[in-house]
């Protein structure tokens, strides 16, 4: 693992553990969890929202700050379908250097499962 991706591993270990052995009442990710994929689907849409309004204002900070709210949620979405962090770096390393013209293209075939 790079050190880059130590923290991101970290979280996605501890929502791993909340979703095995869920916490009564003290954990977010628990509640999260036990609300489905639906609660999931619509916290990543608020905090994507939230990304977009904080970078039109500008406020470096307050973008960070969202960026990782968001960031936080798509690990719970990784980890609610059981898709590690690794399967979404390898897809980026897969794309790095690709066109992004070429790769939008490529799409239209299936990724391995």
């Amino acid at each position: 693992m790079k050190n880059e991706d130590d923290i991101l591993q970290a979280v996605y270990q501890v929502i791993l553990d909340r979703k095995a052995n869920p916490a009564d009442g003290s954990s977010y990710t628990t509640s999260l969890m036990r609300g489905g994929i639906d609660k999931i689907l619509k916290k990543i849409g608020e905090e994507a929202t939230e990304v977009v309004i904080a970078a039109k204002g500008g406020a470096r900070d307050e973008v960070v700050y969202e960026i990782t709210d968001l960031i936080f949620h798509l690990l719970v979405l990784l980890g609610h379908q059981d898709i590690p962090p690794e399967d979404v770096y390898n897809e980026l390393r897969r794309r790095f250097g690709t066109s992004g013209i070429a790769e939008k293209a490529s799409r239209s075939l299936p990724l391995n499962p």
